[in-house]
């Protein structure tokens, strides 16, 4: 690969990043409307839609989804043996690792 295409490659990888992280600020903005509107299919679009996001841009960043899934699981376990409010009141925290472990 020459120093002209490694530049190019360079450039296209830092545009995507940017592109990626206006997506995410997109879905999150998107997301608020919804549960403004009280719409559960926007809801849960977007939803979908920050999640997918937020792990393309792991991705683009050199995180694999599985490093991502360990991360989120440890995070978790922290909050549940924390004492986290959520977990407290209202098994949040277990009720996703569960999901996570079943998957």
């Amino acid at each position: 690969m020459s120093n002209r295409e490694r530049e190019v490659d360079l450039a296209k990888r830092v545009k995507v990043i940017e592109w990626l992280k206006t997506e995410v600020v997109d879905q999150v903005a998107r997301l608020l409307k919804g549960i403004w509107e009280g719409n559960q299919a926007k809801i849960i679009d977007g939803l979908a839609s920050l999640i997918s996001s937020v792990y393309i841009l792991g991705r683009r960043l050199g995180v694999s989804f599985r490093s991502l899934d360990e991360a989120i699981m440890d995070k978790m376990k922290k909050h549940r043996e924390e004492g986290h409010q959520l977990e407290d009141w209202y098994g949040d925290i277990s009720a996703l690792e569960d999901h996570l472990r079943k998957r």
